[in-house]
């Protein structure tokens, strides 16, 4: 007798893809899926800008009031979650640390993610925590990066 299988529940992500170059939709879809499955929250409503530096930098000073850019920004609204990523960061980076394109940018949307489902990396531990998390889901998805804090 076959055992019935746990239906995964519906992704719920939309793209604003304003990043050079643009990021598969597909990888898109799969980073978000595992990272919410490793974060417990499979279920929640995902917004996803990717952008350049001056747009994630006025995102960041509207919001945080740091007016410069970064790599990503999370924002938890209860049953959604909207993530800003700055391809143009994740590009220099990624060259910096000479791995892919994609997976600098799937490591950021997967951070953000984890901290929306209850992350953090202020204390030591706090940030091994994340940093296992992340590696997981990256591994899962079979995208290779260097040590994040190395």
């Amino acid at each position: 007798m076959k055992r019935a299988r746990a239906a995964r529940p519906r992704l719920h992500l939309a793209v604003c893809d304003r990043g050079r170059p643009r990021t598969d939709r597909g990888l898109l879809r799969a980073v978000v899926r595992a990272a919410l499955e490793h974060g417990g929250r499979p279920g929640l409503r995902v917004s996803l800008l990717l952008t350049g530096d001056d747009e994630i930098a006025r995102v960041h000073g509207a919001h945080l009031g740091d007016p410069s850019p970064t790599d990503v920004l999370a924002f938890d609204l209860g049953d959604e979650a909207e993530i800003v990523v700055s391809v143009a960061t994740a590009r220099r980076n990624a060259r910096a640390r000479g791995h892919a394109l994609r997976a600098e940018v799937a490591l950021y949307v997967v951070h953000g993610l984890l901290h929306v489902c209850g992350f953090d990396d202020v204390r030591a531990a706090e940030r091994a925590r994340m940093r296992a998390a992340e590696r997981a889901v990256l591994q899962r998805l079979d995208l290779a990066i260097d040590d994040v804090d190395a």
